[in-house]
């Protein structure tokens, strides 16, 4: 009897435990090779350990340098799948001592922990991977690196994410996924100290980046003063700026010696020995005899410092030599692919004419994909004299399968350079397997130098419509791409246009080292204006891979026919100059003088709301409406519904702009002259090192752009009026193919040109047949 009370009370008592039901999982929906096993979610700031090879080194382990690795402020990942790569130059000493790979990762609240994994790859070899699941706050993973994985170089880095949303099943839900890692968080970590150390030129590569993805070059010249070596300062710059090849780098020159031993930079003294002694202990062996380059360190920071020197100048501009020879290339050897291995991998193709790739030879690899929203990215690379926008279309041949669960109202959308570009409907009831099904993609988006090209599949299915529980995440494959696909170029125009800031930013037209010396006029040699032209300059060099020749001008008149370039604050810079490229000298003392960011927001403001009622009101409405149809389903405007191209108004800049950059022809119109301007000393240095960042310099185009810092906006004009160069032979082919351009940019020149040969055609059949026929 007490043994039976006992078991009834034992029941009574754990009944309810034992009855609750088991938490929502939805392991089972996620792919049987990608389940981890579950982990406790991490705390706030807790290292996300996985399996052996992802344990931290021990705490007594001191780790005396890192290298960020991420070559952006943040990388952002989104989309059910994303990944990035790119390479990290490393030294031999560096990818001896690598030890541990660490970052810090959020995602947004909707993405399914249970489902999404994050995954890490260095070399073609994975290193870790985990679900992701830092909902409220950052987690951080530390992943071993395998001792022979590392290599003296370049090293490529992969992130790659798969994601799945919690609840929803719609493809406008897959645009809500997102995971992110900040720069300053995700670093390499060396056992030992001389892992830091540089020794030869070819290690400037591995400078690196701080914790916001920038890098800075320190040139200290304690003679700077001097005009004559404005030049070599500007050499030096642009062959660090190509031997570090990173994608936001600045210049700093000064005369004196900055903080040392900062993440991304590194300090270059450049000088005689009797220069440079107040600024080192001891000088390098020889350097009193001949000229030196190479390698100290620095005894309180450990910094590495590069010193270039000699007894005399003439010594300090070969040991100058001795940095840039190396990134010098020849000009008649074209180039193949645009470098940008720092930040995207793989690089991408330089088409001069009609070509096709498989893509697989563009980085595209087969991919199958079971989720809702599939997109893969791919780049090409156009030269500097591209002129098919108004008419050209390249294609892709896509080889592609899709299930008969896919339903009509899918597609396959094209984007090129942000731009949606094409569109394609899929759907059937059975399912299909397309062979080389053309897709035209017009060129209208493309520019000089590198175009990103995404390919995204929208796929709609009845159960993500039903979108019943459990089956948010099915495994099953419903679109294959396959690597056997096609990017097609055809033929297009070639010749090159004045003023054209899209060349300019892409590949560095017309400053390259095959067009000749580029005169350069400063409006005063402080350290803001010379850092500001170093920059620039340096900028230049890495979009056209080459070394320009710079020669300082001390007024306008010594330019005469070479390609210039005008660096100083506005006030500063000579009237003709400005005319010239069409800013409005009237503004030298008004642009910049706002009292603060609030009255120029509101003047911001209230000139939109204006324009927008003086638009929009009376007779006007309609036509613009007209206009914004026809532009949007045809890409035509009133402008271009001209005979005579419009002239070029006066621009003047606005007051939440604090750089301008504008280009124009010179007087004589045989060269290309650019001015690179701001209020300031101080603002000219601050906007062309946020210029130089990869992001927004890609954004330059047209006749004149200027950068607003406090929206990071980038604005820009197009030309109305611009020359041709001509940069190839005479051909009757191309000349074709530049008068279908022309026409195409031109459409009411080439109506009227329609219908005059069509009422020629009636006058000459009429003759004809007056002569020629039967007479009734």
């Amino acid at each position: 009897m007490i043994r039976m009370l006992a078991f009834v009370i034992s029941v009574l008592v754990c009944g309810p435990t034992l009855a609750q039901p088991a938490p929502f999982d939805m392991t089972g929906e996620r792919p049987a090779e990608e389940r981890a096993p579950v982990q406790p979610p991490a705390r706030p700031g807790q290292t996300d350990r996985q399996a052996d090879d992802a344990a931290t080194p021990p705490a007594e382990q001191p780790i005396a340098f890192r290298r960020h690795i991420i070559p952006f402020s943040t990388l952002s990942l989104t989309g059910e799948f994303d990944e990035r790569t790119w390479s990290v130059y490393l030294t031999p000493g560096q990818a001896a001592a690598g030890n541990t790979l660490t970052f810090a990762y959020q995602n947004a609240i909707v993405v399914a922990p249970e489902a999404s994994v994050l995954s890490v790859i260095v070399n073609g070899r994975l290193i870790g991977e985990g679900p992701v699941r830092a909902t409220e706050a950052p987690q951080t993973r530390s992943y071993k690196l395998p001792p022979d994985l590392l290599r003296a170089g370049s090293n490529e880095v992969r992130f790659r994410v798969h994601q799945r949303h919690r609840t929803d099943c719609t493809i406008q839900s897959t645009y809500e996924l997102w995971t992110e890692i900040p720069s300053e968080t995700a670093f390499i970590e060396f056992a030992g100290r001389d892992a830091g150390r540089l020794s030869t030129i070819d290690d400037i590569r591995a400078t690196g980046n701080n914790g916001d993805g920038r890098t800075r070059f320190n040139i200290v010249m304690p003679a700077l003063n001097q005009p004559s070596r404005t030049g070599t300062v500007m050499r030096l710059a642009q062959g660090l700026a190509l031997l570090g090849h990173m994608p936001a780098q600045s210049v700093l020159v000064t005369e004196n010696m900055p903080v040392l031993g900062q993440p991304g930079e590194l300090t270059v003294l450049a000088g005689t020995v009797s220069e440079l002694a107040p600024l080192l202990p001891s000088m390098p062996d020889g350097a009193s005899a001949t000229s030196v380059a190479t390698f100290v360190q620095d005894e309180a920071s450990g910094a590495p410092l590069l010193v270039l020197t000699g007894p005399d100048w003439s010594a300090v501009e070969a040991a100058i030599e001795e940095v840039t020879k190396i990134t010098e290339r020849p000009s008649d050897v074209p180039r193949d692919v645009i470098n940008t291995e720092r930040w995207r991998l793989p690089q991408p193709p330089l088409f001069v004419s009609a070509k096709t790739l498989r893509f697989s030879e563009l980085g595209v690899t087969t991919a199958e994909f079971s989720g809702r929203r599939f997109r893969t990215p791919f780049s090409v690379s156009l030269p500097s004299d591209f002129y098919a926008g108004a008419y050209g279309e390249a294609t892709i041949l896509l080889d592609a399968a899709y299930t008969e669960a896919v339903r009509s109202g899918s597609r396959i959308d094209i984007y090129v350079n942000g731009n949606i570009a094409s569109t394609v409907p899929l759907g059937s009831a059975s399912g299909r397997f397309v062979r080389h099904l053309p897709i035209s993609v017009t060129l209208r988006h493309f520019r000089p130098g590198p175009n990103l090209i995404e390919l995204e599949a929208a796929l709609l299915t009845e159960a993500d419509s039903v979108c019943a529980p459990g089956t948010t995440a099915s495994t099953e494959a419903r679109f294959a791409l396959f690597d056997t696909s096609e990017f097609r170029m055809p033929d297009f125009a070639r010749i090159g246009l004045r003023p054209n800031l899209d060349a300019m930013s892409g590949v560095g037209y017309p400053y390259r080292a095959d067009a000749g010396p580029v005169a350069l006029y400063l409006d005063r040699r402080d350290t803001e204006t010379l850092s500001a032209a170093a920059t620039f300059v340096s900028r230049l060099a890495l979009a056209g891979e080459s070394l320009a020749q710079i020669e300082r001008i001390a007024t306008p008149l010594e330019v005469g026919d070479r390609n210039a370039l005008f660096i100083g604050a506005l006030p500063q810079l000579p009237d003709s100059v400005l005319t010239q490229v069409g800013i409005d000298a009237s503004v030298k003392v008004s642009w910049g003088s706002a009292p603060d960011t609030v009255s120029r927001t509101v003047t911001q403001t209230a000139f939109d709301e204006w324009r927008a009622r003086l638009r929009g009101g009376g007779w006007r409405m309609p036509i613009a409406n007209i206009e914004d149809w026809m532009r949007e389903t045809f890409g035509i405007s009133l402008t271009s519904l001209t005979i005579t191209p419009g002239k070029e108004s006066i621009f003047a800049p606005l007051d939440a702009a604090t750089l301008l950059i504008a280009q124009a022809a010179n007087p004589a119109g045989t060269a290309t002259w650019t001015v690179v301007t701001s209020p300031t000393p101080k603002l000219l240095e601050e906007g062309v090192s946020a210029i130089a960042d990869i992001t927004r310099w890609n954004q330059l185009s047209g006749h004149i752009a200027t950068f607003e810092p406090l929206n990071e906006l980038v604005r820009t004009i197009p030309a109305r009026q611009f020359e041709f160069v001509p940069t190839q032979a005479p051909s009757l082919w191309n000349y074709r193919l530049i008068g279908a351009n022309w026409l195409s940019t031109n459409v009411l020149l080439y109506a009227l040109l329609l219908v005059g040969l069509a009422i020629l055609l009636g006058i000459s059949t009429a003759g004809l047949l007056g002569k020629l026929g039967r007479r009734l």
